[in-house]
This record gives C-alpha cells, structure tokens and sequence, in this order.
C-alpha cells in the first residue's frame, strides 16, 4: 500500500558521475542524494546491485545475493588506507559519458586485490561470512572458480560442476586466498551500502530496488541448487525464460535464464524466494519485482529452438507465493512490473494482489483509444513513470518513435513547448496525475534523447547498461524546477 503522494528519479547506480569509469557509491551517489532532497523528491529508484552478467546486464547476473565490486567506492579504499592516491589516479577514466565494461574487467581487479592484500580486519569479514553463511560461501567459491577456469559453468569440470565433496574440498584449499578475495568484496559491498542507504533515509529518501525475477544459467544459484531450476543433468536448461511480442518487441525477446521448477520443487523454491526477498528488505525500502506476471504464468521456450515465439505459458506459483511473502517479509513494500502481455486471469491476479502495478507515459497516447496509461485513468495504486530503463526516453519516443498522430496528442495532453523543454512537460503529466508514486529517469528530467537510452530490449552491445550523467547536470536551476513541479502537483 503506496502511502501519500509523492515522486522521485530512476537513475542506476553505474549512472552515476564520477572519474573512475564506472558510478559508484560514493561521492557522485552522495551528490545525487543531495539533489534529489533539493528538488523535494522522495524516491531514487534503481536498477539491481548485483555483478553484470551476460551482455553486462544486471538481469542475468551471475549471483542473485551479491553486489557488484564495480560499484565499490574506491575514494574511500584511500580514505581507509587500502590504496594510495597514485594508485587511484590509475583507475580515472576518460571518457565520463560510457561505462567500458571490458576496461573495468582489465583494469580493476588488480587495484581490488591490492586493497583485499591491506586489509587486515579478518575479524570483520569473518563475522560477516558467518552472517552471510547461507549464499556467501557458495558465492565465493563459485566466483574464484570461474575466474580461474574462465569457463561458464556448463563446461567446468564434471567433478566440481557436480560437487562432488572430494573437488569441493580440493578446490576450496588450493583457490583460499581468492575465495578470501570474494568475501573481503562482498564485505565492504554491504558495508558501503549501508552507509550510502542510511544517507539517504536521513535526508527522507527511500530507496526502491529492483529484483530480477530469473538467474543466469551460468550462475552460483544454478550451480549450489540446481534441482529449483528446470535443467538436465549437465546443466543445461530443459527451457528458458523470455516473452511472446509486445510493445517492447515485436517479435518478442528470447532472455535464456532457466526456469524455476516450481512443480518438483515448490516448497524449496518458497524458501529461496523468502531469503532473497529478506536479503533485499536489507538493501531497500520498497522493491520493484521485474516480469511479476511470471509468478501467474510464465513464458517457456523449448531448450531447442532460440524463437521467442515458439514459447508456451505455463503455470507459476501464483497468489500461494505471495501470501508467504506477507507472512515472511510484512515489512518490504512491493512494486509489481505489470508490462507487456497481460490476458484477464494475469489482470485478476494483479488486482488481487494489492500490490501496485505501474504506468508508463510513452505507452499512453493511442490517439484512437482510452489507454489505461493516460494519466487521468491512472488509479491512485500505482506507480506512473514517464518511461523505464527499457523503453526509449519521452524525447526519443516523441521524435523518433511516435507516430505523427501519437506525437500530436501527446503534445495537445501535455501542452507541449518547445521552449519550456519537452521532458518537463512530461514530468508534468506524470505528477499532475492520480497515482501515489511518480517516477522519471532522470533523461527525461534532463530532456535528453536516443543518446541517454539505458536498455534497448533484445539486443546487446556497447550502448546497453553504460550510459552516465555529468555531475554538472546536477545543478541547482534543474533541482529548482523539479522541485517547483513537485510543490505545484503536492508530492513533496
């Protein structure tokens, strides 16, 4: 249950600015923290923390738990004495625009180990791996392996691909130091975190989070339990998770992550559900749970076939799931992300749910329709945003995308003008409507278009995940107007 009337950005945490290649969580997220309380916002909506996986997207990630070491605050590693300044001055990055994945993968572990070698506070990590024991030490093996053997999981070995106790013993011994490596990550990780969450909630921001629905199939949960998933016994998917065509593809998008095998497996996967869903009311203070329509239905592509739409649904665990989380996680507030195909059993099952769904402005003007997404037909349980990660920014869309009839009505609904800005008269239909909660990127704050997408759905390549802001754009005219918005529409 959204409480009150209130707005806030979408900006994830690589987005962030900084000269380290990467958004981080230090001084840049501090930066954002304080603008975002200068223009009266009261949400900062991320993407997941976890380490990127395939295509370096964080929704295929390689671990459902832990946090991704780039977004480690390296300013504070010399604060701690873990670096030096020399060494930080070789981990700038010249380009403030793009994060370079492949630069990261080449240029960061070495300082990351010189850190991990200086810290002495083994006590510390101890403690936390203790408090972590049910998905660190799996976490860290894993990734010590697969650096090792840079090999995904379905080509490792027989012997430690199926955990047979004599290569677990084995390989736990001779990679000590890089399993020590892991924790000491995932230690200052959830250490910096912390820290960053508590500023914010200090400065009356809540943190909404984002949790993938699907693991990659080249991932610690695959490996440590595979029975939850819907593979054979060399580990390979039996069918994999996508979408049939939708306003996001026309012909659909092909995902790969394995299936959860909710029939064999039911009460083990409730319970894995649980923990994550308890790890994440660690990290934030509402969550957004990506594809929610697959815990009523999902979409199962053959292991065969790499076509989205040779897919089937099939049932999921549906309303049974989320009772157990209200009994077992009451204190997370959930956002469902109710996109894309929905027949009236999936509506049902949403509305039923209580738990609200969102509404996207770049979807809402079909001249010749009453869309739902219109904000005048947005319900006050519900979530509106001018676009999401995954849809073009209001700029691009208005332009590029938009029919001339959609871009007419759009600019008729909104009052459009040139001179104001276009963004800001979407940020003006998203506050002006019914929902509790408004949301934008904060491109379209900015006004910006194709350049500042962060997802084009369905493919992969270098303008995926990498786009950044300048710490300038964070200015005080930009803050003031967005906060003049906000008071004129009563959310902060």
């Amino acid at each position: 249950m959204l409480k009150g009337r209130s707005s806030g950005l979408l900006l994830p945490i690589f987005s962030l600015p900084g000269d380290y290649g990467i958004g981080t969580m230090g001084s840049g997220a501090r930066q954002f923290i304080d603008f975002l309380a200068q223009a009266r916002q009261h949400t900062w909506q991320i993407l997941p923390l976890v380490p990127p996986g395939s295509g370096d997207s964080p929704y295929m990630s390689p671990s459902a738990f832990a946090g991704s070491p780039w977004l480690l605050d390296l300013e504070e590693f010399v604060q701690r004495g873990l670096l030096t300044r020399e060494e930080l001055d070789t981990a700038r990055y010249p380009d403030p625009d793009r994060v370079d994945y492949n630069w990261l993968r080449e240029n960061r572990p070495s300082l990351l180990h010189a850190a991990w070698r200086r810290d002495t506070d083994t006590a510390a990590r101890a403690a936390f791996l203790k408090e972590q024991a049910d998905w660190l030490p799996d976490h860290a093996l894993f990734s010590a392996i697969h650096e090792k053997l840079n090999l995904p999981l379905d080509q490792w070995p027989d012997d430690i691909r199926r955990r047979e106790p004599e290569a677990m013993a084995r390989w736990s011994q001779d990679l000590a130091d890089e399993v020590d490596y892991q924790v000491f990550l995932q230690y200052h990780f959830f250490r910096q975190w912390k820290d960053l969450k508590a500023y914010a909630n200090q400065k009356g921001i809540a943190i909404m989070g984002d949790l993938p629905i699907y693991v990659s199939a080249d991932s610690v949960e695959v490996w440590a339990q595979p029975q939850l998933f819907q593979m054979d016994e060399d580990f390979v998917p039996t069918a994999v998770a996508g979408v049939p065509p939708d306003a996001f593809s026309d012909v659909g998008q092909y995902w790969g992550n394995p299936l959860y095998d909710w029939a064999g497996h039911r009460a083990e996967l409730f319970d894995w559900w649980t923990r994550r869903l308890r790890n994440a009311a660690l990290l934030y203070d509402r969550l957004r749970i990506d594809h929610f329509r697959g815990f009523h239905t999902y979409w199962a592509i053959p292991a065969s076939s790499s076509v989205a739409k040779d897919g089937r649904w099939e049932k999921g665990p549906g309303q049974a799931l989320l009772d157990h989380f209200a009994k077992e996680v009451p204190q997370l507030e959930l956002i469902a992300e109710d996109l894309g195909v929905l027949d009236d059993d999936v509506w049902q099952f949403i509305h039923n749910s209580g738990i609200p769904g969102m509404k996207i402005l770049v979807f809402a003007f079909d001249p010749n329709g009453e869309s739902s997404y219109l904000p005048h037909n947005c319900p006050r349980e519900s979530v509106v945003y001018t676009g999401t990660h995954d849809t073009p920014t209001f700029v691009q869309w208005l332009f590029d995308e938009a029919t001339p009839a959609e871009r007419d009505f759009a600019s008729d609904y909104l009052r459009l003008r040139a001179d104001e800005g276009f963004g800001w008269g979407a940020i003006c239909g998203a506050w002006m409507c019914p929902s509790a909660l408004a949301i934008a990127p904060l491109q379209d704050v900015l006004g910006l278009g194709a350049d500042a997408r962060v997802n084009f759905p369905g493919t992969a390549g270098p303008l995926n995940w990498s786009w950044r802001v300048r710490a300038a754009a964070l200015n005080p005219d930009v803050s003031g107007k967005l906060a003049h918005i906000t008071r004129t529409y009563r959310r902060g």
